[in-house]
């Protein structure tokens, strides 16, 4: 239990608490919404950028935040649940008109920071490019109208069909862990050092991520329609492609990523992200 006083009738007072609102968030926050962590939080939901956001605007304590931006405001990582992967991830989709090599401008999704910094990781490392980035509404025809290629996550991704465009897509999640051995981890709960320390807030986190994994075929059954996917493409994506528990290869997988993201931005800290 949180070492706060919390209503057991409402959450007025407790802590706000900003989710992502993709599909691969809805495990980690099942139990804040229907099981016994529900009047823990005032949780709210946005999407990645905004929670960001949220946290550095102090409208929220705690955030499932991209990993890039833990490193940027300095925040305080509560351990053991996050959003990540062991390869392909199927919903960071990096759609391109040019072969990898030739890519010069690349569209971004502007609810993405972490996939940004990751599509520019792997394209300098792996294909040798460094593409202009112009933000964009998730849009793929009007991207790559503007761009030789495209890059979309989450929900959007997930109503593509890689295998039925006419262009090329990199899956860079795949294209991570082909590239370091190693997990990616695109989005981690965290806040401020004085709030994510608290007691009781690891076990809570933790507790609702279990209780979504103990529920995962309700979570399709509702979720899936409601978000315009088929039900077998979000079971596959929520079992197969998504890491909801964070262990020591995904760790150094993070730690990875901020070290490489550290050549492309400086505000990015060079401190302790994980224990």
């Amino acid at each position: 239990m949180l070492d706060c006083a919390l209503d057991s009738e409402t959450s007025l007072g407790a802590p706000r608490v900003c989710a992502v609102s993709y599909l691969n968030t809805v495990p980690l926050v099942w139990g804040m919404l229907h099981g016994p962590q529900r009047s823990l939080f005032n949780l709210s939901f946005a999407i990645p950028s905004q929670c960001a956001d949220r946290l550095a605007a102090a409208t929220a304590e705690i955030g499932i935040v991209p990993s890039i931006e833990v490193a940027r405001q300095g925040l305080e990582i509560i351990p053991g649940t996050g959003i990540a992967c062991r390869g392909p991830v199927r919903s960071i989709l990096l759609v391109t008109q040019a072969p990898p090599d030739r890519i010069r401008t690349l569209a971004a999704d502007s609810s993405s920071r972490s996939s940004v910094m990751l599509a520019r990781i792997v394209l300098a490392r792996r294909y040798g490019v460094e593409p202009r980035i112009r933000s964009m509404s998730p849009h793929l025809p009007a991207m790559l109208q503007a761009a030789d290629a495209a890059l979309i996550i989450g929900d959007p991704a997930l109503r593509l069909d890689p295998q039925r465009l006419p262009f090329e897509s990199l899956d860079l999640g795949a294209e991570w862990c082909e590239m370091t051995g190693l997990p990616m981890v695109f989005a981690v709960w965290a806040g401020r050092p004085e709030v994510a320390g608290k007691p009781g807030l690891v076990d809570a986190f933790a507790g609702s991520c279990r209780f979504g994994l103990e529920n995962l075929e309700e979570i399709v059954r509702v979720e899936a329609p409601a978000r315009c996917l088929d039900q077998s493409l979000a079971r596959e994506y929520l079992t197969r492609n998504i890491v909801f528990e964070l262990g020591q290869k995904e760790c150094e997988g993070l730690r990875l990523f901020l070290r490489y993201a550290r050549q492309f931005d400086t505000v990015v800290s060079s401190g302790r992200v994980l224990a």
